[in-house]
């Protein structure tokens, strides 16, 4: 019976036998794959979980009255928040590049510049929400979502009577 001696594939020496290829356990084969794989996954999770990131930070996006936004001018500087209010009657300008107007909720007013053209629901009394940041004491906008939902006044009918904006 013939027994071959070495600890190590590549020390065996028998002529015409790749014993690289006849390794049982492939391990060095096996490693290169699995690190692909394995960069290949991660690099997926990663790229999930950056537009998950993305997607919730739109989500989270905080949301203010005009009268807590007033009272926290201050501490929200130029950050971009979603400023909630009732259009203040006389107030709406349109102008080359979008419209001004104010908004009110309970004794506060606050002035806005928006970029871009209003939504066809859009006049004074009505609810809205103005997505932007406040630039000295006007909150500059590029966003005007209207409440007009029945099923919002319904829910929250003191909160538009406390804004101004009902009987």
């Amino acid at each position: 019976m013939n027994v071959i001696q070495g600890s190590d594939s590549g020390s065996m020496s028998a002529p015409g036998i790749d014993w690289k290829r006849l390794d049982p356990t492939g391990t060095k084969r096996r490693s290169n794959k699995s690190i692909k794989v394995v960069a290949i996954v991660l690099f997926f999770i990663a790229g999930f979980g950056f537009l998950l990131f993305k997607g919730l930070g739109n989500a989270l996006q905080y949301f203010y009255t005009a009268q807590q936004a007033v009272q926290m001018r201050a501490t929200l500087g130029s950050s971009t928040f979603r400023l909630e209010g009732v259009v203040v009657p006389g107030t709406i300008k349109t102008n080359a590049t979008g419209v001004d107007f104010s908004v009110r909720f309970a004794s506060a007013v606050v002035p806005v510049v928006e970029v871009g053209v209003p939504p066809q629901l859009f006049q004074p009394n009505v609810p809205v929400v103005v997505v932007g940041h406040f630039a000295g004491q006007v909150f500059q906008s590029d966003q005007i979502m209207i409440k007009h939902s029945s099923n919002y006044v319904a829910a929250h009918p003191n909160r538009i009577k406390n804004a101004g904006g009902g009987s």
